[in-house]
């Protein structure tokens, strides 16, 4: 072959391989205001790229820089949000449960679920799955059962799974069973040394009697809130307490019984980072460790680089916060969640992002007493069968619809004025999650591939894009 046809087929793989213009492309943009007269609505005038240039701001979004896989975006299927669920009339039950897990027509395909191992606050009642008569151990577990869980928690969670087969599922246990804590109460209290083997027992029974209805595990993470005793349930589990179970006793057990959940660290506040830092340091706890799991109701994201840049092979969760809205208040203040939970969290490397819960009744109930949630109202108010749906709802519908499991996050301008967001999803579309939380309409442009298209949002507006 000669230099000259060298050169032709050279320039003809160049032209096959560039990728092809986008100007004239139209993108899909979904939007939700403030005074509620969007929510989560497709806009008719959408904006489209050209060669033209844009005044005023521009957020670049560059594909070519890619960051972490998501797993997705969801909420606590709390036992009171499954119970709520499961005791509405089959017809209202089947389309509220499509509308959350699909992505078909209204659907916003929640893709991410976190469980509770036993009780949670949010639960009507406390139990655990081998409850016992004072002064009963069961250290081989012979007397475990998913019995209290067979009710509502598993028959809905089955529902979920005939709608989306994928959902990943995130388990915490809020407590040990009592019989193995220092108090013998749900409330507070600390696992007994000597239980460490049987309570890594529990847990594996735990991920069996699931597996045994169907219901893959994810991930599991060893203690809700570990520095929190005042919810009932609770458990304090300081970091060497958590390092030792996790290497002497956790791990080991599910290496032998070849459970390949993964095993989350920590699981509570940013403001602790020396926490999750102080059990990856050791070597024996980290090898059996995927990811460190984060809530923000102390500390800011900027935790999740600390933990990131001292071990990026480690992975990052974003497991719990409450998004409340003010009840009976004109304005949903979408823009500050969705800038600081759901795009804080992307940005900081986190591969999901769930809120806490999903469901609740117009009393924030059900919840335990002396140490449950009385302020939880979560993504959803049921009543009967009569469902509203809150600001959480929208705050993570706006990334679900649009980011499924399996999606990259990519580089994108970041702005104090727009906080912003950027992905690439497995069948190659771009989706740009935007949030206005100024005080003024904001007009800028959006650059991709050297193609820019214009568009504004209203103050405090919330909006994706996707072409």
């Amino acid at each position: 072959m000669t230099r000259e046809h060298l050169s032709i087929c050279c320039a003809a793989l160049v032209v096959a391989l560039a990728p092809a213009s986008i100007v004239g492309q139209q993108v899909s943009l979904w939007l939700t205001k403030p005074d509620r007269s969007a929510l989560l609505q497709k806009q008719t005038d959408s904006p489209s790229f050209s060669d033209g240039g844009a005044a005023g701001q521009v957020i670049d979004v560059d594909d070519k820089h890619r960051y972490q896989t998501i797993d997705g975006f969801g909420f606590a299927l709390t036992g009171g949000s499954a119970q709520l669920i499961a005791h509405m009339d089959a017809e209202p039950r089947s389309a509220l449960l499509k509308e959350l897990f699909s992505t078909e027509g209204d659907g916003i395909g929640v893709s991410y679920l976190r469980v509770s191992v036993g009780a949670s606050d949010m639960n009507d009642h406390v139990y655990s799955y081998d409850d016992l008569p004072s002064g009963q151990t069961d250290v081989k577990m012979e007397k475990f059962s998913l019995a209290p869980d067979q009710a509502d928690v598993v028959p809905v969670l089955k529902q979920i799974l005939a709608i989306n087969p994928k959902i990943k599922i995130l388990a915490s246990p809020w407590s040990a069973p009592l019989w193995m804590k220092t108090t013998g109460v749900a409330r507070g209290g600390v696992l007994e040394p000597e239980y460490f083997d049987a309570y890594a027992l529990y847990l594996v029974k735990y991920i069996e009697a699931m597996k045994t209805e169907g219901i893959a595990i994810d991930a599991v993470t060893v203690q809700n809130e570990p520095l929190n005793e005042k919810n009932t349930p609770s458990m304090l589990m300081l970091e060497s307490e958590q390092a030792d179970f996790i290497a002497n006793h956790l791990g080991p057990a599910f290496k032998k019984a070849g459970i390949k959940t993964k095993i989350v660290l920590y699981d509570h506040n940013l403001d602790h980072p020396s926490y999750p830092l102080a059990i990856l340091k050791d070597k024996k706890a980290s090898k059996y460790v995927d990811g460190t799991g984060f809530h923000l109701y102390g500390g800011t994201v900027d935790a999740f680089d600390q933990v990131h840049n001292a071990f990026p092979k480690k992975n990052l969760y974003f497991t719990e916060k409450s998004v409340t809205e003010h009840r009976g208040g004109s304005e949903m203040h979408i823009a500050q969640p969705v800038a600081k939970i759901v795009i804080g969290a992307m940005r900081h490397w986190s591969r999901n992002v769930l809120l806490w819960n999903l469901a609740a009744d117009p009393q924030a109930g059900p919840h335990t007493n002396e140490g449950g949630c009385a302020g939880c109202y979560g993504a959803l108010t049921i009543d009967g069968n009569k469902v509203m749906r809150l600001l959480a709802y929208y705050t993570i519908a706006h990334a679900s619809k649009f980011v499924p499991d399996g999606s990259v996050r990519i580089d994108s301008q970041p702005s104090d004025a727009l906080p912003n967001v950027a992905f690439e999803t497995p069948d190659g579309k771009a989706v740009l999650l935007v949030a206005n939380t100024g005080n003024e309409q904001a007009e800028f442009g959006v650059r991709f591939r050297g193609r820019i298209f214009k568009t504004s949002l209203p103050a405090g507006a919330v909006a994706t894009y996707v072409w």
